[in-house]
């Protein structure tokens, strides 16, 4: 089935759930007129940005930060696990909207015991040009501490039959105080290798380059500046600066390093950016496996992109545009080759804009992960309110 039948489908099946729906979140996230409005002063609009349209609903259990969406149209989502009371962490989205455990409950419930077989914490997932679905899985099952040995690991997973075709294990390539975050995957031309990016629990950040063929993992640019959480910069998101409940109930500064990464059109650029930083970077995709390379070689060659706003997940299209979820406007942009930014759309419903996927026949789908009202940003406060919008717009190229 194709994605826009899929999505049609979800229209006519929905019906009357939907609509309701998607008029509640317009309505709850319009502004009430200002006191100068109401007393008929004139006011100048705020300018537009392009428009986007609700594609999902999705009913996730918990804070649904990865998607995946196959070739065939098959939509999946990723719930990290947080605390550790997240019912599973790998899900499928139904035409319905409604989510469940992908591709079992067992296969989602966390072994230590079997960690290779078990899924702890996927943050995010991909499909390769094959159809496969590639996962990561951070090795987290409470959110915090070391990673369970052996839990850290890639996934491919053929989703036509359920069944896992290999694991490759990332141990040698975290820390104790790692959380793997998201991933692309190469496989065009012949090449078979994957790019992870690591945000640190401590905000020191770091890239994992793997080797498909061999199994080999290489940690590159630990701790560099392009890597880890950048210090005297906040975020904001629904008009509010995002802190986290820290000791004696004083808020602390977010960290976050290495966390968006895309892929450029022909496979030789890795992009990316800490969480906490305005600046994206891109390096050789052939120096982090190349074993002749030292670190500092690697570091050396890094480039600095410039601002590009507060992101979360990021993408690239065949053009080698990288698109930027701006998640302190609501909003997704794009990076051209020649260093401008621009804006393509916003909606209110875009809050925390997570994850990007770009299909073939160019839609660009992007997630609305809520992040900043969980829990621990809010004095304990639950503020997220599912369904989860997955939000696109139509753009005029594939994905890279």
């Amino acid at each position: 089935m194709t994605i826009a039948r899929r999505r049609f489908l979800v229209s006519a099946l929905a019906g009357a759930a939907t609509l309701p729906l998607i008029r509640r979140a317009e309505a709850q996230t319009s502004p009430s007129p200002s006191p100068a409005a109401r007393g008929g002063a004139a006011a100048e609009a705020a300018r537009e940005a392009g428009a986007m349209e609700l594609a999902i609903l999705a009913d996730a259990p918990s804070t649904p930060t990865g998607l995946a969406i196959s070739p065939k149209g098959r939509v999946f989502v990723m719930m990290p696990r947080f605390t550790g009371k997240e019912p599973y962490t790998l899900g499928e989205v139904a035409p319905d909207g409604s989510v469940t455990p992908y591709p079992d409950q067992g296969t989602n419930t966390p072994d230590p015991e079997r960690p290779q077989a078990t899924l702890f914490h996927v943050p995010n997932g991909v499909f390769d040009r094959a159809g496969k679905l590639w996962l990561l899985d951070a090795g987290l099952p409470n959110g915090s501490g070391p990673p369970v040995p052996g839990g850290t690991k890639l996934v491919q997973m053929d989703i036509e039959t359920n069944e896992v075709l290999r694991v490759v294990p990332l141990d040698p390539g975290v820390e104790p105080t790692s959380s793997l975050n998201d991933l692309r995957v190469d496989t065009a031309d012949g090449r078979a290798r994957a790019f992870v990016t690591d945000q640190g629990q401590d905000g020191q950040g770091a890239i994992l380059a793997v080797d498909l063929d061999t199994g080999r993992v290489v940690r590159r640019l630990g701790s560099h500046a392009s890597t880890r959480s950048q210090k005297g910069v906040q975020k904001f998101v629904e008009h509010r600066p995002v802190l986290r409940d820290g000791g004696g109930g004083k808020p602390q500064t977010v960290q976050g390093g290495a966390n968006g990464i895309a892929l450029g059109p022909d496979g030789r650029r890795l992009y990316w950016a800490p969480l906490m930083g305005r600046r994206l970077y891109a390096v050789d995709t052939d120096s982090l496996l190349d074993a002749a390379q030292t670190d500092a070689n690697v570091a050396a060659g890094v480039e600095d992109l410039g601002e590009k706003g507060m992101t979360g997940g990021l993408g690239a299209d065949a053009e080698d545009r990288v698109y930027l979820t701006l998640q302190e406007q609501n909003a997704l942009g794009r990076r051209l080759p020649d260093g401008t930014v621009e804006v393509l759309g916003s909606d209110p419903r875009l809050i925390w804009a997570d994850t990007i996927v770009i299909t073939e026949d160019r839609w660009l789908y992007v997630s609305a992960a809520q992040v900043n009202r969980r829990p621990e940003y809010n004095g304990g406060t639950d503020l997220q309110k599912p369904p989860y919008a997955i939000l696109r717009i139509r753009i005029d190229a594939g994905p890279a």
